[in-house]
Parts: structure tokens; sequence; C-alpha cells
């Protein structure tokens, strides 16, 4: 009889230890959303109705969180699906918008949990980039913010606008994802723009929910990070959501950055991104007379 409880407590001891290596590793699958003609809403710009039936009404991407103990990847699983089809060149905006805007597109991010490191990789111009950083708090605004304006984008007689103002405001607010107790941390941007030669302070909210039960640190979104693993980031207009959660072996070259890829700051993607944005505004019909703006980095 003993030997059978000394048998049966080592079974139980197995499953336990199995039990914990499980739930160390594995897959959660989230559900991007992005609505162009809301984000603009919610920036202060009126849109004609001509612009609107150029922007898709939503596009909805899937991503995957492949974590392990110490990495994790988070990457596309599969294209844009757009709810107005490509009819009148939206899909082509909601593209534009969701490879430019942060994490979207075709970009794939690594995190290293020790340090709060991440690596961006991306393709541009036919190379393969990789471009370390941190997780962290944006200063340019809520996730994909985006602005339009009249006037030549050259004029330098005119002031660059100025940074927005940005505040974190915890609440008690909590609710379930996934199981997970995740808690509510709004974050608040107040912008000062021009509209139509009148000087207006625009707000825009960011709602985040993360969690400190899965024991590491992550976001959908690497630039609107507190603290915690981010499972829901709601904006107006733009949202990441996770859906589900699968734990399982997973190996430690799916959450690895690749070898083969060229190094590139942030500065000098900055810089990349804007020449090509004004080489985008010199091509269009009439030389440029609009912009839209929709920058990833800070």
């Amino acid at each position: 009889m003993k030997k059978i409880f000394i048998a049966l407590l080592g079974i139980m001891s197995v499953a336990t230890v199995a039990n914990a290596q499980k739930k160390t590793s594995g897959a959660i699958q989230f559900e991007n959303t992005i609505d162009p003609a809301a984000m603009a809403s919610a920036s202060g710009i009126q849109l004609t109705d001509q612009m609107k039936a150029r922007m898709p009404s939503s596009s909805k991407t899937n991503f995957e969180l492949l974590f392990t103990a110490t990495n994790a990847s988070y990457m596309p699983v599969e294209e844009t699906e757009d709810s107005n089809g490509a009819g009148g060149g939206g899909g082509g905006m909601g593209r534009m918008m969701m490879r430019f805007g942060g994490g979207g597109g075709n970009r794939e991010y690594y995190y290293t949990f020790a340090d709060k490191g991440l690596t961006e990789v991306f393709d541009l111009n036919d190379t393969t980039y990789y471009m370390p950083s941190k997780l962290t708090l944006s200063t340019s605004g809520p996730i994909g913010s985006m602005r339009m304006g009249g006037g030549n984008p050259n004029d330098t007689t005119k002031p660059k606008p100025a940074a927005p103002t940005i505040e974190v405001v915890k609440t008690d607010s909590t609710k379930q994802i996934l199981g997970f107790t995740c808690h509510q941390a709004i974050v608040r941007s107040t912008r000062a723009i021009k509209i139509l030669d009148m000087d207006k302070n625009v707000v825009e909210e960011t709602k985040i929910w993360y969690t400190k039960d899965l024991g590491f640190d992550f976001s959908p979104n690497p630039n609107m990070w507190t603290e915690g693993a981010v499972l829901a980031i709601e904006g107006r207009g733009n949202s990441s959501i996770a859906k589900s959660i699968e734990y399982r072996n997973v190996s430690a070259k799916d959450v690895t950055a690749p070898k083969k890829a060229k190094l590139i700051t942030a500065d000098e993607y900055k810089t990349k991104m804007e020449n090509m944005m004004k080489r985008f505004r010199q091509n269009r019909p009439g030389g440029g007379g609009g912009q839209i703006r929709a920058f990833g980095m800070n």
C-alpha cells in the first residue's frame, strides 16, 4: 500500500511539473481592427464624402504571439481583409495605414523578456532590416495616430506641430480576457492643431488592458505599453484584442529574430519613411496638395 501511495505521488509530481512547463510556452491569437475614417474623426478631421468613399469602413488582420519563458514573437498570420473590398482604392489606403501605423503590415516583432528588449524585422526597398528598441509608451500619441492637412509640406515658414501632451491614467476598472484579470490604463493625448486657420485642442484616448498573470511584458503595439502583458488596446477606430490562447511547446527558433537582416536605427528608419512620403506626395496629382502621415515610430 505504501509503495502504491509513493507511486501515485510520483505520478502527480511529474504531472505537476509537466503542467507547469506547459504553461510557460504557447500561442495567443490577436485580432487587429482599423477604421481610417473613425481615426480621422478622432483627430478632429472633417472628411468629405469623396474621401470617405475611398476609405475602407474597416480592415482586420490576425496576428499570433508565440511565447516561451524568455522570449516571444508577434507577426501577422494572414492578409488584411477590407470590409469594403478593394474598390475605389480603399484597400490600398487600409494596407498602407496598417503597414506604416505601427503593429501591422508584414512586420515581425521579437521580444526578450529579461530586458524588455524588442527587435522589429521588416522589408523595405527589397532589403530586410532589423531595428532594435524597447517596449515603451510613445510620446507621439495614441496608436495609429493620423494627421491630415492642406498646404505645402515643404513650406519651412510654418512651425512644425508641437508634440502632444501625454497623460497616463490608471483606473480601477478590470475585465476578464482569456481568463486573465486585466487592469485598465488610459493613455490620453492632447494635441494642438489648426483647422481652417482655427486653433483647436484634440484629445484622443486609448484604453490599454494589461495583466501580470502571464509573467512577462508584452504589447501588440510596442509603442503603446505601460506594464505587464497587454491583451487589448482600444482606440477610436483602432484596436488589438486577444481572442484565444493555447499552451503548447514553442521552438526557440520561432521566437528568435532572424540573423540575416541589415541593422537600421530608429533615426535612419524615420528619415527613410519621411523621404518615401515626400516622394509619394510629389507623385500625386497636383504635386502634393495634401498630407497623409502615419508613422509607426516616434
